[in-house]
């Protein structure tokens, strides 16, 4: 079996819809309004290090904290009763949860939703949009909070960052094949998305022979979902699960 061949395999094996239960992309799947979906998304994906088990229990605690709702939660500036002690996963607290929320109030204000905000400042047109993406939400956030920054919200070094979690993320709203990524934010293409690289997947990847860079930052994000784009054009991240499946064995 060639290295195609044993992605394809691998990835057909993950992507299914069995694998959503265990995974923190059940938790914006639980949604049919876009900026319900998006919220439930940027969120579980910010929490999402560590054991998949907690990461799951504390996404799912964290929704029902803010009554399964998160737009009207957010919009009606329940975020402001949160406590800013309270745990609400590892080192990601209240009060980061409240700076994240005081962001994205501001953001569907200004433009209603994620989705339209890419269309109206031509994020989606470029070609890494992740990284676009989260600088202006970064940048949205700052202002929110006079000035503040968080980077337990999102990452300070953007432009060198390999962006794990809203590669991640990303990839959850843009995919479209029906089975496990939601494809709602139809304004991207999957040709434009990005692997999200954590050690685990840049472990799998080196055992390959898909990546040679030994830093887990933007260079080897480049790198890698190159040489997964050489296999497979139209949708390199599908490969992400193969990755995964393989590294379990590992």
């Amino acid at each position: 079996m060639d290295l195609k061949e044993l992605l394809d395999s691998e990835a057909k094996r993950i992507n299914n819809r069995g694998f959503i239960d265990s995974d923190p992309v059940q938790f914006p799947r639980r949604f049919d309004r876009l900026q319900d979906i998006e919220i439930a998304a940027l969120l579980s994906a910010t929490i999402a290090w560590g054991n998949r088990k907690m990461i799951c229990r504390n996404c799912d605690r964290m929704l029902e904290m803010m009554g399964n709702d998160p737009y009207n939660f957010v919009m009606d500036g329940a975020w402001r009763e949160i406590d800013p002690d309270q745990n609400i996963h590892r080192t990601f607290f209240g009060r980061n949860l409240r700076h994240y929320l005081r962001g994205l109030e501001h953001l569907y204000r200004q433009y209603g939703s994620i989705r339209e905000m890419m269309v109206k400042t031509g994020i989606d047109k470029e070609e890494a949009p992740s990284w676009v993406l989260t600088r202006r939400l970064a940048d949205m956030l700052t202002e929110a909070n006079e000035g503040a920054t968080d980077s337990r919200c999102l990452p300070g070094a953007i432009e060198t960052s390999a962006l794990k979690r809203i590669n991640m993320a990303t990839r959850w709203m843009v995919r479209d094949d029906g089975i496990v990524d939601l494809g709602v934010w139809d304004n991207i293409k999957p040709s434009q998305l990005y692997i999200p690289l954590d050690v685990h997947v840049g472990r799998t990847a080196r055992s390959l022979g898909l990546l040679e860079r030994k830093s887990n930052d933007r260079k080897a994000v480049i790198e890698l979902t190159g040489n997964l784009k050489a296999l497979r054009p139209e949708d390199p991240v599908l490969y992400d699960y193969a990755l995964f499946g393989i590294g379990m064995n590992l």
